[in-house]
Protein backbone atom coordinates (compact mmCIF):
# COMPACT_ATOMS: atom_id res chain seq x y z
CA UNK A 1 0.00 0.00 0.00
CA UNK A 2 2.72 2.33 0.56
CA UNK A 3 4.22 1.66 -2.64
CA UNK A 4 1.24 2.23 -4.18
CA UNK A 5 0.49 5.68 -2.15
CA UNK A 6 3.75 6.54 -3.08
CA UNK A 7 3.41 6.04 -6.62
CA UNK A 8 0.30 7.78 -7.18
CA UNK A 9 1.68 10.87 -5.31
CA UNK A 10 4.34 11.16 -8.17
CA UNK A 11 1.75 10.52 -10.57
CA UNK A 12 0.06 13.14 -8.87
CA UNK A 13 2.91 15.67 -8.72
CA UNK A 14 4.26 14.64 -12.29
CA UNK A 15 1.01 15.49 -14.11
CA UNK A 16 0.84 18.92 -11.61
CA UNK A 17 4.23 20.04 -13.01
CA UNK A 18 3.52 19.00 -16.34
CA UNK A 19 0.52 21.08 -16.15
CA UNK A 20 2.48 24.20 -14.64
CA UNK A 21 5.16 23.98 -17.81
CA UNK A 22 2.56 24.14 -20.29
CA UNK A 23 1.13 26.99 -18.27
CA UNK A 24 3.76 28.63 -18.28
CA UNK A 25 4.86 27.93 -22.01
CA UNK A 26 1.31 29.21 -22.94
CA UNK A 27 1.79 32.58 -21.47
CA UNK A 28 5.13 32.98 -23.42
CA UNK A 29 4.24 31.93 -26.56
CA UNK A 30 4.34 34.88 -29.22
CA UNK A 31 1.82 35.40 -32.55
CA UNK A 32 2.13 37.93 -35.24
CA UNK A 33 1.10 40.29 -33.19
CA UNK A 34 3.65 40.43 -30.64
CA UNK A 35 2.72 38.92 -27.07
CA UNK A 36 -0.33 36.71 -26.71
CA UNK A 37 -3.37 38.51 -25.64
CA UNK A 38 -2.13 41.96 -27.44
CA UNK A 39 -4.74 43.50 -29.12
CA UNK A 40 -4.01 44.91 -33.08
CA UNK A 41 -5.72 48.17 -33.00
CA UNK A 42 -7.98 48.87 -36.29
CA UNK A 43 -7.20 52.60 -37.56
CA UNK A 44 -9.33 54.17 -40.01
CA UNK A 45 -7.87 56.37 -43.06
CA UNK A 46 -9.86 58.24 -46.25
CA UNK A 47 -6.92 57.38 -48.66
CA UNK A 48 -7.82 60.22 -50.68
CA UNK A 49 -5.87 63.35 -49.62
CA UNK A 50 -2.80 62.95 -51.29
CA UNK A 51 0.00 63.44 -50.23
CA UNK A 52 -1.09 62.48 -46.81
CA UNK A 53 -2.93 59.36 -47.56
CA UNK A 54 -3.41 57.44 -51.09
CA UNK A 55 -3.76 54.68 -53.10
CA UNK A 56 -0.85 53.04 -54.85
CA UNK A 57 -2.60 50.34 -56.91
CA UNK A 58 -4.12 48.18 -53.39
CA UNK A 59 -1.87 49.56 -51.14
CA UNK A 60 -2.38 52.73 -48.63
CA UNK A 61 0.64 55.40 -48.85
CA UNK A 62 1.35 58.82 -47.35
CA UNK A 63 2.97 60.61 -44.80
CA UNK A 64 0.31 59.97 -42.32
CA UNK A 65 0.72 56.01 -42.60
CA UNK A 66 4.50 56.59 -42.52
CA UNK A 67 4.13 58.25 -39.62
CA UNK A 68 1.97 56.40 -38.26
CA UNK A 69 3.84 53.12 -38.70
CA UNK A 70 6.99 55.15 -36.70
CA UNK A 71 4.90 56.09 -34.05
CA UNK A 72 3.23 52.66 -33.42
CA UNK A 73 6.58 50.76 -33.55
CA UNK A 74 7.75 53.48 -30.80
CA UNK A 75 4.80 52.45 -28.75
CA UNK A 76 5.42 49.10 -29.06
CA UNK A 77 1.46 48.68 -30.32
CA UNK A 78 0.45 46.44 -33.30
CA UNK A 79 -2.30 48.02 -35.71
CA UNK A 80 -3.79 48.15 -39.27
CA UNK A 81 -5.02 50.10 -41.66
CA UNK A 82 -8.09 50.35 -43.56
CA UNK A 83 -9.79 52.56 -46.05
CA UNK A 84 -13.35 53.60 -45.00
CA UNK A 85 -13.65 56.79 -46.41
CA UNK A 86 -14.16 60.00 -43.98
CA UNK A 87 -17.53 60.27 -43.17
CA UNK A 88 -17.36 56.40 -41.91
CA UNK A 89 -14.21 56.99 -40.03
CA UNK A 90 -15.89 59.93 -38.27
CA UNK A 91 -19.04 58.78 -37.41
CA UNK A 92 -17.79 55.62 -36.05
CA UNK A 93 -15.78 57.06 -33.09
CA UNK A 94 -18.43 59.43 -32.74
CA UNK A 95 -19.92 59.08 -28.94
CA UNK A 96 -16.95 56.80 -27.32
CA UNK A 97 -16.59 54.69 -29.88
CA UNK A 98 -17.87 51.35 -29.80
CA UNK A 99 -17.48 50.20 -33.70
CA UNK A 100 -14.99 48.52 -35.29
CA UNK A 101 -12.23 51.26 -35.23
CA UNK A 102 -10.30 52.11 -32.17
CA UNK A 103 -8.69 55.62 -34.16
CA UNK A 104 -8.26 57.15 -37.50
CA UNK A 105 -5.84 59.32 -39.48
CA UNK A 106 -6.08 61.36 -42.04
CA UNK A 107 -5.00 64.34 -41.65
CA UNK A 108 -7.52 65.24 -39.57
CA UNK A 109 -7.45 68.71 -37.63
CA UNK A 110 -7.67 69.46 -34.35
CA UNK A 111 -10.51 71.70 -33.54
CA UNK A 112 -12.49 72.71 -30.51
CA UNK A 113 -15.87 71.59 -32.04
CA UNK A 114 -14.39 68.13 -32.81
CA UNK A 115 -12.89 67.90 -29.44
CA UNK A 116 -16.41 68.20 -27.89
CA UNK A 117 -17.46 65.02 -29.81
CA UNK A 118 -14.04 63.34 -30.21
CA UNK A 119 -10.37 62.78 -28.33
CA UNK A 120 -7.43 63.43 -30.24
CA UNK A 121 -3.93 62.90 -30.05
CA UNK A 122 -0.75 65.28 -29.37
CA UNK A 123 -0.38 66.98 -32.73
CA UNK A 124 1.83 65.65 -35.27
CA UNK A 125 1.71 67.86 -38.18
CA UNK A 126 0.84 71.64 -38.88
CA UNK A 127 -1.08 72.81 -41.64
CA UNK A 128 -3.07 75.86 -42.84
CA UNK A 129 -5.70 76.09 -45.87
CA UNK A 130 -4.63 77.33 -48.96
CA UNK A 131 -6.40 78.52 -52.01
CA UNK A 132 -5.70 76.52 -55.91
CA UNK A 133 -7.09 78.73 -58.55
CA UNK A 134 -5.82 79.26 -62.21
CA UNK A 135 -2.59 82.11 -62.81
CA UNK A 136 -4.36 85.21 -63.88
CA UNK A 137 -6.77 84.60 -61.90
CA UNK A 138 -6.57 87.97 -60.24
CA UNK A 139 -7.42 86.03 -56.56
CA UNK A 140 -5.24 86.97 -54.47
CA UNK A 141 -6.68 86.05 -50.87
CA UNK A 142 -9.68 84.58 -49.38
CA UNK A 143 -11.19 87.68 -49.54
CA UNK A 144 -10.95 87.80 -53.53
CA UNK A 145 -13.35 84.69 -53.25
CA UNK A 146 -16.48 86.14 -51.93
CA UNK A 147 -18.77 86.46 -55.07
CA UNK A 148 -16.72 83.50 -57.06
CA UNK A 149 -17.33 80.06 -57.37
CA UNK A 150 -15.23 77.17 -54.87
CA UNK A 151 -14.88 73.83 -54.12
CA UNK A 152 -14.08 72.50 -50.89
CA UNK A 153 -14.50 69.12 -49.43
CA UNK A 154 -17.76 68.92 -47.06
CA UNK A 155 -17.00 68.66 -43.40
CA UNK A 156 -13.85 69.63 -43.22
CA UNK A 157 -12.08 73.13 -41.95
CA UNK A 158 -12.13 74.38 -45.13
CA UNK A 159 -15.97 74.06 -45.45
CA UNK A 160 -15.84 76.12 -42.06
CA UNK A 161 -13.93 78.55 -42.96
CA UNK A 162 -15.55 79.20 -46.49
CA UNK A 163 -19.17 78.88 -44.83
CA UNK A 164 -17.91 81.92 -42.32
CA UNK A 165 -16.75 83.79 -45.54
CA UNK A 166 -18.95 83.17 -47.96
CA UNK A 167 -22.05 82.86 -45.89
CA UNK A 168 -23.61 78.92 -45.29
CA UNK A 169 -26.08 79.35 -47.69
CA UNK A 170 -24.04 80.43 -50.11
CA UNK A 171 -24.72 78.51 -53.71
CA UNK A 172 -21.13 79.63 -55.13
CA UNK A 173 -19.76 77.63 -52.06
CA UNK A 174 -19.98 73.75 -53.53
CA UNK A 175 -19.17 71.48 -51.00
CA UNK A 176 -17.99 67.89 -52.59
CA UNK A 177 -17.59 63.99 -51.12
CA UNK A 178 -13.42 64.43 -51.29
CA UNK A 179 -10.90 66.81 -52.73
CA UNK A 180 -10.26 64.68 -55.81
CA UNK A 181 -13.57 65.61 -56.86
CA UNK A 182 -13.27 69.31 -56.25
CA UNK A 183 -10.19 69.36 -57.90
CA UNK A 184 -11.75 67.84 -60.91
CA UNK A 185 -14.63 70.36 -60.58
CA UNK A 186 -11.95 72.71 -61.01
CA UNK A 187 -10.52 71.15 -63.71
CA UNK A 188 -13.62 70.73 -65.46
CA UNK A 189 -13.65 74.75 -65.26
CA UNK A 190 -16.94 74.32 -62.84
CA UNK A 191 -15.37 76.57 -60.11
CA UNK A 192 -12.89 79.20 -59.75
CA UNK A 193 -10.92 77.61 -56.89
CA UNK A 194 -10.37 75.23 -54.19
CA UNK A 195 -9.81 75.35 -51.14
CA UNK A 196 -7.94 72.47 -49.34
CA UNK A 197 -4.73 71.81 -46.58
CA UNK A 198 -1.93 73.43 -47.88
CA UNK A 199 -0.19 69.99 -48.30
CA UNK A 200 -2.88 68.63 -50.80
CA UNK A 201 -2.65 71.76 -52.59
CA UNK A 202 0.76 72.02 -52.84
CA UNK A 203 1.23 67.80 -54.22
CA UNK A 204 -1.28 69.34 -56.97
CA UNK A 205 0.46 72.09 -58.17
CA UNK A 206 3.74 69.91 -58.19
CA UNK A 207 2.20 66.84 -59.88
CA UNK A 208 0.46 68.94 -62.89
CA UNK A 209 3.15 71.95 -63.80
CA UNK A 210 1.19 71.93 -67.25
CA UNK A 211 -2.07 72.65 -65.88
CA UNK A 212 -0.96 76.29 -64.69
CA UNK A 213 -2.38 76.43 -61.01
CA UNK A 214 -0.75 78.32 -58.53
CA UNK A 215 -1.53 78.50 -54.90
CA UNK A 216 -1.94 81.00 -52.41
CA UNK A 217 -1.00 80.95 -48.80
CA UNK A 218 -3.40 83.82 -46.57
CA UNK A 219 -2.62 83.41 -43.23
CA UNK A 220 -4.99 86.47 -42.56
CA UNK A 221 -8.15 84.43 -43.15
CA UNK A 222 -6.11 80.93 -42.50
CA UNK A 223 -4.51 80.59 -39.60
CA UNK A 224 -2.43 77.21 -38.28
CA UNK A 225 -3.77 74.02 -37.79
CA UNK A 226 -2.77 70.44 -36.28
CA UNK A 227 -3.56 67.24 -37.37
CA UNK A 228 -4.28 65.03 -34.95
CA UNK A 229 -4.66 60.73 -34.42
CA UNK A 230 -8.48 61.00 -34.19
CA UNK A 231 -9.98 58.84 -31.24
CA UNK A 232 -13.27 58.39 -29.10
CA UNK A 233 -13.43 59.88 -26.12
CA UNK A 234 -11.99 58.25 -23.12
CA UNK A 235 -9.93 56.05 -25.45
CA UNK A 236 -6.10 54.27 -23.72
CA UNK A 237 -4.99 54.66 -26.85
CA UNK A 238 -4.16 58.67 -25.93
CA UNK A 239 -1.95 58.01 -22.92
CA UNK A 240 -0.19 55.32 -25.85
CA UNK A 241 0.26 57.25 -28.55
CA UNK A 242 0.95 60.71 -27.22
CA UNK A 243 4.66 59.99 -25.62
CA UNK A 244 5.74 57.74 -29.10
CA UNK A 245 4.16 60.99 -31.21
CA UNK A 246 6.54 63.39 -29.28
CA UNK A 247 9.63 60.88 -29.66
CA UNK A 248 8.87 60.50 -33.31
CA UNK A 249 8.86 63.74 -33.93
CA UNK A 250 11.60 65.04 -32.33
CA UNK A 251 13.75 62.58 -34.24
CA UNK A 252 15.92 62.72 -37.86
CA UNK A 253 13.12 59.98 -38.75
CA UNK A 254 10.40 62.56 -38.95
CA UNK A 255 12.33 64.84 -40.58
CA UNK A 256 12.91 62.37 -43.83
CA UNK A 257 9.04 61.33 -44.10
CA UNK A 258 7.99 64.88 -44.31
CA UNK A 259 10.81 65.64 -46.63
CA UNK A 260 9.95 62.17 -48.69
CA UNK A 261 6.13 63.23 -49.06
CA UNK A 262 6.57 66.66 -48.53
CA UNK A 263 9.46 67.90 -50.71
CA UNK A 264 10.85 70.19 -47.33
CA UNK A 265 11.98 70.43 -44.56
CA UNK A 266 10.00 70.50 -40.99
CA UNK A 267 9.59 73.18 -38.54
CA UNK A 268 9.00 70.83 -35.86
CA UNK A 269 8.97 73.79 -33.01
CA UNK A 270 5.24 74.56 -33.10
CA UNK A 271 4.60 70.46 -32.84
CA UNK A 272 6.89 70.51 -29.69
CA UNK A 273 5.14 73.45 -28.32
CA UNK A 274 1.65 72.44 -28.76
CA UNK A 275 -0.33 70.82 -26.65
Amino acid sequence: MKLGNNRSRGIIMGAALLLLVLTIGGCSSKDQDGEQGDKTYIIATDASYAPMELMDKDKIVGFDIDLLAAVMKEAGLSYKVVNVGWDALMNSLLDGGGGEYDAAISAVSITSEREQSYDFSAPYFESTNMILTKEGSGIKSAADLVGKKVAVQGATTADTLMSGIMGQSSTDLKRFDSNVLALLELDNNGVDAVVADIAVVGEYVRNNPDKHYEGIVDRTHFASEFYGILLPTGSELKAKLDPAIKKVIASDEYAAIYEKWLGDKPDITPLLKAE
